[in-house]
């Protein structure tokens, strides 16, 4: 029996540090159940009918948790527990349930029992590291990106690159930091968080011809943000072109006329 597809519902967007965004990666789809011919051939036995339970109260909790019933959506979760092949998959969904309810330090426990339960699995090896970053552990959080992209079944090595190369500049460690964003844009040029954090990262060095590059291909590859627009604003007026900077600002009145406007005067380069 195919694991429900629970793993799609944790596609989210985790800040960091206030400024970067770090893409937290859904798991593949696939369970770690992997039973032999055995199992197929003793069908009525005690472990089997515990899997098939579990399995099925996964699709339950995958369910009541897209109708936005979370207790509902709990409760399966935690018996999904009890089967081998589901465990990790119903740690991710509790973990993103009570991120939800915004208890972060809950949700921190889910996804470390994911990534525990699935040690050599990407996906929730980038989840817990992205956790990790996310609440102030960017040092930790570096060697489960590092782990999630050394797995060749992983399906999304260019976002786990992309969380390294950011929450490297969380870290401060700053000689990786291009060096993992590029590695993840070779993979996939549009990836927007790899985008934004060189941006930004070339800003914080002072290399705003580049920054502009990569701030530009930022906004071409998905929708703006107040946050990418005012970094624009501030390219721009740093490389003194004040005519590129006032339609970035124009842009942002318009697209987000209640947020905080970056005027171009106060974004001078130190």
């Amino acid at each position: 029996m195919r694991l429900p597809e629970a793993a799609g519902l944790v596609v989210l967007l985790l800040a960091v540090a206030g400024c970067s965004r770090l893409d937290f990666v859904k798991p593949s789809g696939k369970s770690n159940f992997r039973p032999d011919q055995r199992t197929y051939e003793t069908r009525g036995n005690a472990e089997f009918r515990r899997g098939e339970a579990a399995r099925g109260q996964l699709g339950i909790a995958t369910r009541e948790f897209e109708a936005g019933n979370f207790d509902a959506a709990a409760k399966a979760a935690r018996d999904a527990l009890k089967g081998e092949g589901t465990a990790a998959d119903a740690n991710t969904l509790l973990a993103v349930i009570e991120d939800r309810r915004g208890r972060s330090a809950q949700a921190g426990g889910y996804y470390k029992a994911a990534a525990e339960r699935a040690p050599d699995q990407g996906a929730y090896l980038n989840n817990y590291g992205t956790w990790l970053c996310r609440n102030g552990r960017a040092t930790d959080a570096l060697a489960y990106f590092d782990a999630a992209v050394r797995d060749p079944a992983y399906g999304d090595p260019s976002g786990a690159l992309a969380n390294a190369g950011a929450c490297a500049m969380s870290a401060g460690d700053m000689a990786r930091v291009e060096r993992d964003l590029r590695a993840s844009l070779e993979l996939d040029p549009e990836n927007v968080v790899a985008l934004d954090a060189m941006s930004r990262y070339l800003v914080s060095e002072q290399r705003y011809f580049d920054a502009r590059a990569f701030s530009q291909r930022r906004l071409a590859a998905a929708p703006a943000t107040t946050a990418a627009l005012q970094l624009a604003v501030q390219i721009e007026t740093a490389l003194g072109d004040t005519g590129a900077a006032d339609r970035y600002q124009r842009r942002l009145r318009a697209e987000f006329p209640s947020a905080p406007n970056l005027q171009p005067r106060e974004t001078s380069p130190p």
